[in-house]
């Protein structure tokens, strides 16, 4: 596997990078953001993963949400992955939440989304073996993961199904339970079907329920969110913490919203929560 890199800036004392690389998994070259802290020119450093949500690509969280400055602070990589596979010859729907920008985080099964859209797999394989193979400023055995709304759900779910490889999880105004909400139930049924069984392991409440566990979890949730009584239901994954012994650290931040105003407002904290774990 080979990276090859698009853009180098200095940034709070390190540097911040996007490279682009082939995919087995997705079959299409992909593109990731990695910022790498002034402490990786000491030795390895931890590594913190962003997974972000619908429409958007490893830009958004790169410049919008000051991550940067606090994993500088604390000596974390920052890794932020694309949210789907893109190209010409790469299916895509005709509404923002399902398609291209939207890849959930599954390894689909159902034509035509099985050929490319396999997101589990990238995260946790061609991406993994992309930064251990080639960036070696980083500590791969040290990773935490986090994310928002679609990206929240994936960071949950991927952490609660492998948590020898994540240290710790949080996420910000994540979809707790794709199975309960028209976002998940469009994207689950389109990519996997409609075996409902099939979906509970890309849900964090099911899979909880099912036995999946993590030391504890952070959730911060902006109570102005539009999307927080229809799509969200964070009270779903209390609820399933809560039955399973799991200390959830849920706050309710009253009168943000949706937007990246939130997520940096609040992305301190998470970075803290990461570092903590990992160092």
């Amino acid at each position: 596997m080979t990276l090859t890199l698009v853009s180098e800036n200095t940034c709070f004392g390190g540097t911040q990078r996007v490279y682009s690389h082939p995919s087995a998994a997705t079959g299409t070259q992909m593109t990731f953001g990695l910022f790498l802290p002034p402490q990786a020119e000491l030795g390895p450093v931890p590594l913190l993963i962003y997974l972000s949500g619908l429409t958007c690509t490893h830009e958004n969280v790169m410049t919008k949400a000051g991550a940067q400055h606090w994993c500088a602070e604390h000596g974390l990589a920052f890794l932020m992955p694309d949210t789907s596979p893109r190209g010409e010859d790469v299916p895509d729907g005709e509404s923002y939440d399902f398609g291209q920008g939207a890849g959930f985080y599954v390894d689909a099964t159902e034509p035509p989304w099985s050929q490319h859209f396999k997101m589990e797999s990238y995260i946790l394989k061609d991406l993994m073996d992309a930064v251990s193979g080639e960036i070696p400023q980083i500590d791969m055995t040290r990773k935490s993961i986090t994310g928002h709304s679609m990206g929240g759900h994936g960071a949950l779910t991927l952490a609660l199904k492998n948590p020898d490889m994540f240290k710790s999880v949080s996420a910000f105004s994540p979809i707790v339970s794709p199975i309960s909400c028209p976002w998940g139930q469009k994207a689950l049924t389109g990519y996997l079907g409609s075996d409902e069984a099939v979906w509970r392991r890309y849900d964090s409440c099911a899979l909880i329920k099912d036995g999946a566990r993590m030391p504890d979890i952070l959730v911060d949730q902006g109570t102005a969110d539009q999307f927080l009584e229809d799509e969200l239901k964070s009270h779903l994954l209390a609820d399933a913490c809560a039955k399973a012994a799991i200390p959830l650290t849920l706050n309710m931040r009253n009168g943000y919203d949706h937007s990246y105003f939130f997520i940096q407002s609040f992305m301190a904290d998470h970075v803290v929560w990461a570092a903590e774990r990992l160092t």
